[in-house]
């Protein structure tokens, strides 16, 4: 998602607050894996290219994470589309990105319009 990438503090915040609300209502097994996954995610490229995927310069980045998501292991596979819904949650769950989209529905439904 390159637009993230000019996201202001302020909106990674809101993000972030998003994505620990979701996380917050999942079974705490759940959160485990979740977390054991972004472990393994940092720390595998390690064994390829000797650094950590934090210190991975952007085209390697996107290569390592193209490869897990199309990993021939189910599980990674599986932790990966998980862990990329709740990154599009956390985006577009932001009020202001769903005016960057023209997203205009409403909780109290189609009357306010």
């Amino acid at each position: 998602m390159p637009e993230a990438r000019q996201l202001p503090p302020e909106e990674w915040a809101a993000l972030e607050r998003i994505v620990e609300a979701a996380l917050a209502e999942r079974p705490p097994a759940l959160r485990r894996q979740l977390a054991l996954f972004l472990l393994v995610l940092e720390w595998a490229p390690l064994l390829r290219w000797g650094r950590r995927l934090s210190a991975l310069d952007p085209e390697r980045r996107t290569r390592f994470l193209e490869a897990v998501q199309a990993a021939p292991l189910l599980l990674l596979r599986r932790g990966f589309w998980g862990l990329r819904t709740l990154v599009f949650l956390g985006y577009y769950g932001r009020p202001a990105a769903a005016g960057e989209i023209g997203y205009r529905a409403d909780p109290r439904g189609w009357a306010l319009r």
